[in-house]
């Protein structure tokens, strides 16, 4: 018995102190373990967050994603395989399998070596188009580094990424400071399809870039793959049941060396670089953003309580969420949402120009109304709405669709079924003001009844008189 209870609080203290929302069990793809030394501070830095990463080679008998039909593993991280397979253990269905199921993949690329024909047929799966050419890299000839690609030029250097709209958090800003480079090292771009709304770059290449296969010996590109911001170097996928998968076109971004590596600045178009010092670059703190983001360390949203009553002339009703309402009920709703920041939860607050909204719907949305903040907690918001119930009798839904970039989906239905009036809850007619014509129509028919019968009483006519020898006397 000893020993299960402390099992059981073992358990509860590996849930407490893991740092993601969604576990902490890594499993990490390296196909050679001699590499595990380049990206030593990387995975320092995930261990040091929580995770407990497991390294397996692809071709691993015993690796699998799956054990006795559950997840083995909350999340995947997918290192550069020099073998153009990765084993019967990690198919392309496998892997969608996996992300179905609320798993996390982060998947990098390496142009020194082509990517594997499976991972090629996941990333079209998701419409993520890789180059034909599997040698093809990104090069600028007016953004690169010229400490380490001065004759290459396939080294790109680029800002921080800016926020995708207004109303869109960004995540991948870092401290905000101006000046922060990220380098991009010898990496595949990729174009995105046009169908899949699921689909948000992080880094977009400058639009001076282009893809390049090294290995052609000509001085120019006549058709290249992409060229600009067609081509995307970091690119996410949020499924619809908030499953993450990310693509990291330059897995040296992840290296040590480029942790820790000085770059300096090309001059660039109209001489914008010119004067440029060797700075550090931003390569660990963005990695860290954008592993955090996929293996749900931010941008996770979680729903409290929700509970909607009647509201009648503010007075709140003792009956909290009840099945059914009558047409024209005043009604509250309050819902409280959470947003998950590294290692703990703290209150959601949406950017600015972004409101989370109510719909009250049948078939379509009667009312679609903005939540306000009611109150805080110290790890939620609570936001309410209060309206009038439409005068249409039938079952409505109270419903939550939060769905934007980088945060995770919020979708709560909660069904009621609104009544028409009771035949005692009618009010009165002289209440109503439209009825007043036809109370006066009732009334004058009414009156003019009496009166009509009253005279007809009144003016009765005279009996005739007769004569003795019986005539009629006028």
């Amino acid at each position: 018995m000893r020993w299960l209870l402390s099992f059981l609080l073992l358990g509860l203290l590996s849930v407490v102190h893991a740092v993601s929302s969604s576990g902490s069990k890594l499993l990490v793809v390296l196909e050679e373990l001699a590499d595990k030394t380049k990206y030593s501070k990387y995975l320092a830095d995930l261990e040091s967050r929580g995770f407990k990463t497991t390294i397996e080679s692809p071709k691993a008998e015993k690796i699998a994603l799956f054990e006795l039909g559950e997840r083995a593993y909350d999340h995947v991280l997918l290192l550069p395989a020099k073998s153009k397979g990765l084993g019967p253990n990690l198919t392309p269905k496998l892997l969608l399998d996996f992300i179905n199921a609320g798993g996390n993949i982060l998947l990098t690329l390496d142009s020194s070596h082509p990517t594997p024909s499976a991972l090629v047929s996941l990333l079209l799966e998701l419409d993520i188009h890789l180059p034909t050419d599997r040698n093809a890299l990104v090069v600028d000839h007016f953004n690169f580094d010229t400490l380490s690609a001065a004759e290459k030029h396939d080294v790109v250097l680029v800002p921080r990424p800016d926020a995708l709209r207004p109303d869109v958090k960004n995540f991948f800003k870092g401290a905000g400071e101006d000046g922060e480079i990220i380098a991009f090292p010898r990496g595949v771009g990729q174009t995105l399809g046009n169908t899949s709304p699921l689909l948000t770059p992080i880094l977009r290449a400058p639009r001076t870039a282009y893809s390049y296969n090294p290995k052609d010996d000509v001085e120019g590109v006549d058709d290249p793959f992409a060229v600009g911001t067609q081509l995307s170097l970091i690119t996410t996928l949020q499924a619809r049941n908030s499953a993450r998968f990310t693509v990291i076109g330059a897995a040296e971004m992840l290296e040590d060396a480029w942790f820790d590596a000085k770059v300096k600045r090309s001059v660039g178009l109209g001489g914008v670089g010119s004067g440029a010092k060797q700075v550090k670059t931003a390569n660990q703190a963005f990695v860290k953003e954008v592993t955090g983001w996929t293996f749900n360390e931010i941008g996770v949203l979680k729903v409290g309580k929700i509970e909607h009553y009647l509201n009648e002339d503010g007075v709140k009703s003792n009956v909290t969420n009840p099945k059914i309402y009558r047409v024209k009920n005043d009604v509250t709703y309050n819902i409280e949402l959470s947003e998950y920041s590294w290692d703990h939860w703290v209150p959601f607050t949406p950017p600015t120009g972004d409101v989370v909204q109510l719909e009250f719907s049948m078939l379509s949305p009667f009312h679609r109304l903005p939540l306000k903040v009611a109150s805080t907690t110290k790890t939620s918001t609570i936001y309410t709405a209060s309206f009038k119930l439409p005068d249409q009798h039938g079952i409505f839904n109270f419903k939550v669709n939060y769905k934007r970039p980088f945060l995770s989906n919020i979708e709560e239905k909660n069904t009621v079924t609104v009544r028409h009036f009771a035949h005692d809850e009618w009010p009165r007619s002289w209440v109503i003001s439209g009825a007043w014509p036809w109370i006066a129509g009732i009334g004058a028919t009414v009156t003019g009844w009496v009166a009509f019968v009253a005279l007809w009483l009144w003016s009765k006519p005279v009996p005739l008189k007769l004569t003795t020898s019986g005539k009629k006397i006028q």
